[in-house]
């Protein structure tokens, strides 16, 4: 009976058979089974990492041709890419520091007072002329009608004095002429009083009596007195031409003092008519800042007027300007709008940096010099592309790409 014996090998529990004569079981040709096992596992797995390894390799010597061209069309490409972008840009200046330009008129009362009317409101579009703001005009009204008054008054007196210019152009000779009469007639006189008296004198005290004699001498007396009076009164009449002077020169004053009162009622009438403001331009009402119900004062900024003309000033680097000319064409992007294309023209370059004409210029004789590259405003005029539908304000930003030419 074949005797069964069992073997404990370590954590394993594996159960051997004895050999029927009693012999205990021959040991595997390769050793103990507990060893063999994990060496084989390992140079399985070596294996075939081995055989990994090696398809790994053939996979990367093929994919290596493959790898190469690709880095060739790479380089190809960024080479063409490069020449392209070279080619399309050469004769090309652009600047982002752009911006949308125009006229933006300030509006201001020029005469002060209550706001009665608001005629506009925000963003509106307005004609030449269209009212925009009623100031109350009752105080120049009455202005008006005082002025009107003294040019009524002085307009009388002034006419008044004409007339009587010509009356005197006639009265003056006359009066001369009848002073001069009355001086023949006082002469007349005296000369028959001296006869008289002389005849007088001459007769006997017998042939006349003193009562005679005195009277002879009182007419001689009288007739000499009105000589002299009628020669004072010629004197008198005798600047004929410097009395018809002196009343023209009456009626120049008082046409001095018709125009000064007519001015002062032109001066009523203008600041009546200014209680209308109305728009110099047409364009968009923008800073509306008064409200009906202010009191406004002269020169007191009340509303912007956008005008419809619309440019570009592009603020390009000096070392943009060799070859920039008046009349080149212009590209323009708007960044608020994407889709618009606009196209245009230089129109003039500012004679002088942006830097120069600001409120605070750089002194660069203070020792401490650094050269910065200056940039200078560029205008370019909006030829077509326009969308009446998309509203342009002033000041948004653009890119403006102008075609110099071959460098």
């Amino acid at each position: 009976m074949s005797d069964t014996r069992t073997r404990e090998k370590g954590d394993e529990g594996r159960t051997e058979e004895a050999d029927p004569n009693g012999e205990a079981p021959e040991k595997s040709k390769t050793g103990d089974p507990s060893r063999s096992a994990p060496d084989s596992k390992e140079s399985k797995e070596q294996k075939d990492k081995d055989d990994k390894g090696s398809e790994d390799e053939a996979k990367r010597r093929r994919r290596r041709p493959v790898v190469w061209l690709i880095g060739i069309v790479v380089v190809l490409a960024i080479a063409a890419g490069g020449a392209w972008y070279w080619y399309s840009t050469k004769g090309l200046e652009s600047t982002d520091d752009a911006y949308t330009d125009g006229r933006a008129v300030a509006i201001a009362p020029r005469v002060g007072g209550l706001v009665v009317s608001l005629d506009v409101t925000d963003n509106q579009f307005v004609h030449k002329g269209d009212p925009l703001i009623h100031i109350d005009p009752r105080q120049y009204e009455a202005v008006w009608l005082q002025a009107q008054g003294a040019v009524d008054s002085a307009k009388a007196q002034h006419e008044g004095q004409v007339l009587g210019a010509e009356i005197g152009r006639k009265n003056y000779p006359a009066q001369l002429e009848q002073a001069q009469a009355q001086l023949a007639n006082a002469k007349a006189v005296e000369v028959k009083a001296q006869a008289d008296f002389n005849r007088q004198k001459s007769l006997p005290k017998l042939a006349t009596d003193q009562n005679n004699i005195d009277q002879a001498t009182a007419a001689l007396a009288e007739a000499e007195a009105q000589v002299k009076q009628a020669e004072a009164q010629v004197l008198e009449a005798s600047p004929v031409p410097q009395r018809i002077g002196q009343t023209d020169q009456l009626v120049g004053q008082l046409q001095g003092q018709v125009e000064q009162a007519q001015g002062n009622l032109d001066q009523a009438e203008l600041n009546l008519s200014w209680t209308v403001v109305r728009a110099p331009q047409d364009g968009w009402i923008t800073q509306r800042n008064v409200e009906m119900g202010n009191y406004v004062t002269p020169g007191q900024q009340i509303f912007s007027i956008v005008s419809p003309e619309i440019w570009i000033t592009a603020n390009f680097k000096e070392t943009q300007l060799d070859l920039m000319r008046p009349g080149q064409p212009v590209k323009i992007e708007v960044d608020a709008y994407p889709q618009l294309k606009l196209t245009g023209h230089v129109d003039s370059i500012q004679k002088g940096s942006g830097s120069r004409f600001s409120a605070f210029p750089a002194q660069n004789a203070t020792g401490n010099f650094v050269k910065i590259v200056q940039r200078v405003p560029v205008k370019i005029d909006i030829d077509q592309g326009l969308d009446p539908k998309l509203p342009l304000p002033l000041g948004i930003s653009v890119e403006p790409t102008v075609t110099v030419g071959p460098k």
